[in-house]
């Protein structure tokens, strides 16, 4: 059976661990601030700020992430009910004394795979020779209807130290040719995870 095709970007999916550990589903819970003005989508990168909450890492050639997002739960302030879904919409007001949540993918070395585009949401493809090299986040606005991110990667990678990703392999069974992959299997950079740099939020 043919595998599916590609048809546009979905952010990053945690796969694995390094070493070939499994992926056990292991997040973490962490806040967004009340109001926060940006829509964060599943499979986007998030980032610790100076507050103590969460916000969109939207680098591109550099980004400081510390994990994924994989969805979030808070107290509509309309309905008072208690929300779980897919992607927090941009300045949500939620009950007073409560708080927003987001459940992020924070292991440093967790593996995500994720589409590579020519450019927005244009599906290209990598070969063998990009992998362990650094490439460029491409950040596309994700859907408010699935609730799914389309950040992918570039298909044109590097070397530089300050790329914040890493392509750890391609995703053979995606092949559209004898060397050409849409999915990569890639980890944040460990440098530029805030886990592991040395400089503080």
């Amino acid at each position: 059976m043919a595998y599916p095709t590609i048809s546009a970007p979905y952010g990053l999916k945690p796969v694995n661990l390094i070493g070939g550990q499994v992926f056990a589903g292991s997040t973490r819970l962490m806040e967004i601030a009340s109001g926060y003005a940006t829509n964060i989508f599943y499979g986007d990168l998030v980032k610790r700020v100076a507050t103590g909450t969460i916000e969109k890492d939207t680098g591109t050639t550099t980004a400081t992430p510390n994990g994924i997002f994989l969805g979030v739960s808070f107290t509509n302030a309309s309905t008072g009910q208690v929300q779980q879904q897919q992607f927090y919409p941009a300045s949500q007001a939620i009950a007073t004394g409560t708080k927003i949540f987001a459940v992020v993918a924070d292991d440093p070395d967790t593996l995500f795979q994720v589409a590579v585009v020519s450019g927005t949401t244009v599906i290209t493809g990598v070969g063998i020779s990009a992998i362990g090299n650094n490439a460029t986040l491409v950040q596309n606005a994700g859907s408010t209807t699935t609730g799914n991110s389309q950040v992918a990667i570039l298909d044109s990678t590097g070397t530089s130290s300050s790329l914040p990703i890493r392509i750890i392999d391609v995703v053979r069974d995606t092949a559209t040719a004898a060397d050409n992959f849409p999915e990569v299997i890639v980890k944040i950079n460990a440098t530029m995870h805030q886990y592991n740099n040395s400089t503080g939020v």
